[in-house]
């Protein structure tokens, strides 16, 4: 093999494994969430689907009583929903749009326990009621809640 070739060659390797670095950063793994929801809720459907359209990966549970899986991760009861879920560490209650829940996930308050969407907003991501302007709130370990997003 001439030089020439062999040269050609080696830049070739070297340009296909520069790329790999860019190419798994763009494949990285959705995030895993685990949503806890009743059985008998037709709402959480359409959540379900709004975070899988926006690349979050799920775990869901049919279950007859939410209240357990709140209480463990912390939600304050004045801040329930119709669903929990945890992701990174976080719980999530009810209807949090996926750009909330990933700008947690980036930021990573250190006294954030979770974010929640109290009770069933009817423009929220996964409903199909009139717009309605609402707020994400934050919670921490002591149950204090402040806005993290409007919408």
């Amino acid at each position: 093999m001439d030089i020439h070739r062999r040269r050609y060659l080696i830049a070739a390797v070297a340009a296909s494994f520069a790329s790999i670095p860019a190419a798994s950063a763009l494949a990285a793994p959705a995030h895993a969430v685990t949503v806890y929801k009743n059985r008998a809720c037709g709402c959480c459907g359409g959540w379900i689907e709004h975070m899988r359209t926006n690349g979050f990966a799920l775990r869901v549970y049919d279950v007859d009583d939410v209240t357990p899986h709140k209480q463990r991760l912390g939600v304050p009861m004045e801040l329930a929903s119709c669903h929990t879920a945890e992701v990174g560490g976080y719980a999530i209650e009810g209807h949090v749009p996926a750009a909330d829940i990933r700008r947690l996930l980036a930021e990573r308050p250190a006294a954030a326990r979770g974010l929640a969407l109290p009770g069933v907003v009817p423009s929220s991501p996964g409903m199909d009621g009139p717009r309605t302007a609402y707020a994400t709130l934050m919670f921490d370990a002591r149950g204090r809640s402040s806005i993290f997003a409007r919408h």
